[in-house]
């Protein structure tokens, strides 16, 4: 890790990054995207076959919220958003525009978020966060189970956040320069390698309440992190054929994603029946 700006502690022993040609498997990501439209296409066309009554769909009660990767912001999640919505979902954006200031401060913002969100809508809420996004995600439903009833992450190496790309590292410490310079809501030294790191690494691996839904998405194609990174033992794992970049977009990727929000929704009105 001598050329990279993050703590070390980041990379446990067992995990590593991906070798620099395996950013070139995120190629396929102009594939997902094709995949992405036709199946919009066909599924606009099943929807125009049927009567009007039949259009409707079954309204999920829990809210979702969508958040993104590093570096990235809402609209990366755009058409993941509109194909759940399609679905019965109920999606809210994170309002994060670009995931590139210090994360602590993201995972408060996102956590009043959420508070605004519970309270209008009288329930807990999903979370579906991307790469960095998930680590976030996981961090908030450890501190507060109340707010968050389930989280599904996408390519998010929780357990070696330091075992991704060395292009990744060329950003970090690009950010880094920049805040030491000056410039203002960018990741600090304190960020990526002190106290604050540490603390968001530590709440990332802390344990999941039994309350609240875990699924962790990963694919074996990613060229961006170490799919190792992204089982987290205490999640129910689901692999994926797709990029780290294309599971934002990949229909096939998003049938996952809705499926485990299904899940997680039938599991938490199992248990309080049993309860």
């Amino acid at each position: 890790m001598d050329d990279s700006p993050l703590g070390s502690f980041l990379l446990p022993t067992g995990f590593d990054r991906p070798h620099v040609a395996a950013v070139l498997r995120e190629g396929s990501v102009v594939a997902e995207a094709g995949r992405y439209l036709v199946r919009a296409r066909e599924d606009r066309r099943t929807r125009r076959s049927r009567s009007y009554t039949g259009r409707s769909v079954e309204r999920a009660v829990e809210p979702v919220i969508l958040v993104p990767g590093f570096m990235a912001g809402d609209g990366t999640l755009a058409l993941m958003a509109r194909t759940l919505r399609a679905r019965g979902f109920r999606t809210y954006r994170s309002h994060i525009h670009a995931n590139v200031g210090c994360t602590l401060n993201a995972a408060a913002q996102l956590e009043a978020r959420l508070e605004a969100i519970s309270l209008r809508r009288g329930t807990r809420v999903q979370i579906v966060g991307h790469s960095l996004g998930g680590m976030i995600a996981r961090g908030i439903a450890v501190r507060r189970p109340d707010l968050v009833s389930g989280i599904v992450t996408l390519g998010s190496p929780m357990l070696a956040p330091g075992a991704h790309h060395i292009a990744l590292s060329w950003g970090v410490d690009a950010l880094v320069g920049l805040s030491r310079a000056g410039v203002p809501g960018l990741m600090a030294e304190e960020c990526v390698a002190g106290a604050c790191a540490r603390q968001s690494f530590d709440e990332s691996r802390a344990p999941v309440p039994p309350s609240v839904g875990f699924t962790a998405i990963y694919s074996k194609r990613d060229g961006i992190v170490d799919w190792r990174a992204c089982v987290d033992p205490l999640a129910v794992p689901v692999e994926v054929t797709a990029s780290h970049v294309g599971m934002a977009l990949d229909p096939r990727v998003i049938d996952h994603v809705s499926a485990a929000l299904r899940r997680q929704i039938d599991t938490a009105q199992l248990a309080l029946r049993s309860a």
